[in-house]
């Protein structure tokens, strides 16, 4: 029996930096995911603290998770190793996270 298939993902997400805590804020009408991230965007620490993030609430090993495009910028690209159906469900269950409304490029 192989090992299944791993999946990689594209997802344009927008981050807050120095906000009040980490949490996942919802689609925007673009079709990025809004996130709020509480660590300050000096030397990395946001971007860390993204990765971090996200690999613990989606399941996913952090070394998996990449910024693609966008180090320094609130506008990032990531690749995740999920389906695209897959995340939506997570957010929606985990999260309260509504389904996005819109489909576009990026997702």
């Amino acid at each position: 029996m192989g090992l299944a298939p791993i999946f990689f993902m594209q997802l344009i997400i927008r981050v807050v930096p120095n906000s009040s805590k980490t949490e996942f804020v919802g689609w925007m009408s673009d079709g990025c995911l809004k996130l709020k991230i509480a660590a300050p965007p000096v030397d990395g620490k946001a971007n860390q603290e993204l990765i971090s993030f996200l690999a613990k609430s989606l399941d996913v090993p952090k070394n998996e998770i990449e910024i693609t495009n966008g180090l320094i910028s609130k506008k990032k690209t990531l690749m995740l190793p999920l389906e695209t159906e897959k995340l939506v469900d997570i957010l929606v269950e985990k999260f309260e996270i509504p389904a996005p409304t819109k489909q576009s490029k990026f997702f």
